[in-house]
């Protein structure tokens, strides 16, 4: 009983700084860029009914960025959780088992060869992130679904997109500067309509990621256990998937690759609240959302009158730490 008392308070605390932290940013967030403004200034001008630049600056083109960099945040963030648990290996993300790249082929694939498709993008996206996952599945199937068979073949199918990829490009290379963007992953550029979009998306796969949680924590305590408990081990990891694919594909389709957000932030979580998915996927989420709100905050202000891709600066920090991680696992298997 203290124990669980223990961890409910030791969760509500969490929460509650990620929450506080993640109004200061989004206000931060609101308030700076290449023409700064002040807080009050910024109330007065949304609550104004006369048009000014301030109110356009700040509704049309901060405040769509801010949202669609916390809905973004929170999907890649349970994706990453779910697949973590369905590898049982908590270096398991989007990016590392081929779904990102599974959805970011078809997209790179419409936006080069099928331009006038350009508007189906996000289903485009999704249908290659589970074309992705189908053929991983496929590739490790022996007998049921091994994670570390399906590790590998997501390896391999990230493998050979990406030299897919490449080749695209290097064929269309008078049609890149969209795609650029899109492979670095941007926030640059976008409106009203890609909230509204993502946020049908993100609401579905949230959803469906806390139906998940049940079996997320049967999965990382080991297929026999799993089965004693009454869960379908196979058809949970097929499921659990599919929703990770989805949270994933509906990013990549409004942003591009985003790394290192799916990796790093459950890892996080889990240092800080356990690796009970009760609490885990809700601070993951809200992590998630922090984490790529300063990124994209930081890329777009960090150098004057230049902005930094949000997936290259995820990059850019997440790679230090995922080597970290790697480096700390190493020293513990030699413990």
């Amino acid at each position: 009983m203290n124990k669980k008392k223990h961890m409910v308070l030791r969760f509500s605390l969490v929460m509650t700084v990620l929450l506080v932290l993640l109004i200061v940013f989004s206000i931060l967030s609101a308030a700076i860029g290449s023409a700064g403004y002040t807080i009050p200034e910024i109330l007065n001008a949304l609550f104004s009914p006369q048009e000014s630049f301030i109110k356009v600056v700040v509704l049309n083109l901060r405040l769509p960025r801010i949202i669609l960099a916390i809905l973004i945040g929170a999907s890649l963030a349970s994706s990453g959780a779910l697949l973590q648990s369905v590898m049982k290996n908590p270096l398991a993300d989007p990016g590392t088992i081929g779904v990102s790249a599974g959805a970011g082929t078809a997209a790179t694939t419409i936006l080069l060869l099928f331009p006038h498709l350009t508007s189906s993008v996000p289903l485009f996206a999704f249908i290659g992130a589970a074309l992705a996952c189908v053929l991983i599945y496929s590739m490790a199937w022996k007998d049921g679904v091994d994670p570390t068979r399906i590790i590998l073949s997501g390896v391999a199918i990230n493998s050979v997109l990406g030299a897919y990829n490449s080749l695209l490009q290097l064929m269309n290379s008078d049609s890149l500067e969209g795609v650029l963007a899109f492979m670095n992953g941007s926030l640059s550029g976008r409106s009203w309509y890609q909230v509204k979009l993502l946020s049908v998306y993100a609401a579905v796969g949230l959803i469906l990621a806390f139906l998940c949680i049940k079996s997320a924590n049967a999965l990382q305590l080991g297929d026999e256990v799993a089965k004693s408990l009454g869960v379908k081990v196979n058809g949970s990891r097929i499921f659990l998937s599919a929703v990770a694919a989805f949270l994933a594909a509906s990013t990549v389709a409004v942003a591009g690759m985003i790394g290192f957000v799916g990796l790093v932030v459950p890892h996080v979580a889990r240092i800080l609240v356990g690796s009970d998915y009760k609490v885990l996927l809700p601070i993951s989420i809200v992590l998630g959302a922090v984490v790529l709100l300063i990124a994209d905050t930081i890329g777009r202000t960090i150098i004057p009158g230049m902005e930094l891709p949000v997936g290259i600066v995820m990059s850019v920090c997440g790679g230090p730490f995922f080597l970290y991680m790697l480096r700390k696992g190493a020293k513990t298997r030699g413990n």
